[in-house]
């Protein structure tokens, strides 16, 4: 029996996509190429760990993208990744109003964190969530699991938690989960084993 849920944000309730910032800056700054990628993913993942921080992060990302604007500017452009997976974000929202606990565990920057929850009114109906800038740990690191199960108490072996990469699955089962990878192209096959458990 399922009595509570955790969600991944990422490819799960929201659908994203890094290269729409990518090529707005690009277009804006007037560059023909991408920048590094490697520089702007090592300089992503500092800040959603909670390495750095925001001021850090727009200190060595702008100039990857050549920006001479305000970080207003930058950051209008960077943080508009999403396109909400309607019917992921439904159902969250329909265990929420049936009273079933929901939460999030996300791998995530403050930005982005910010951007979804003033866009999105769906992460209103979330109970708690852990997320990898704050708890500085990111999936499918062992700890960040060990803040979630804490913070939300929950019982893991009555707990799903619901995830679009099987590493972040595999680590979930390690710590006592129960797991759903999940694939917004085949919702459908994943509200067949949703409802197979009760949900």
């Amino acid at each position: 029996m399922i009595s509570a849920v955790i969600f991944d944000i990422g490819n799960v309730l929201l659908r994203f996509d890094y290269l729409l910032a990518a090529r707005r800056l690009m277009a804006h700054n007037g560059l023909t190429e991408l920048p590094d990628r490697t520089r702007v993913v090592a300089a992503k993942e500092a800040l959603e760990g909670g390495r750095i921080d925001r001021a850090e992060f727009l200190r060595l990302v702008r100039p990857e993208f050549s920006h001479s604007g305000s970080d207003a500017e930058f950051l209008a452009m960077w943080e508009d990744i999403f396109e909400e997976n309607l019917p992921m974000t439904r159902f969250a929202a329909d265990l929420a109003a049936r009273g079933v606990p929901t939460y999030l565990l996300s791998n995530i920057s403050c930005i982005h964190h910010e951007f979804i929850f003033r866009t999105y009114p769906v992460f209103q109906t979330f109970r708690d969530g852990v997320f990898s800038y704050r708890a500085g740990s990111l999936k499918p690191e062992p700890r960040i699991y060990e803040i979630a199960l804490a913070q939300f108490g929950v019982e893991p072996g009555a707990t799903l938690f619901i995830d679009d990469l099987p590493d972040n699955i595999a680590a979930a089962e390690r710590a006592g989960l129960r797991g759903l990878t999940y694939d917004f192209r085949d919702h459908a096959g994943a509200e067949a084993t949703l409802r197979a458990l009760g949900l």
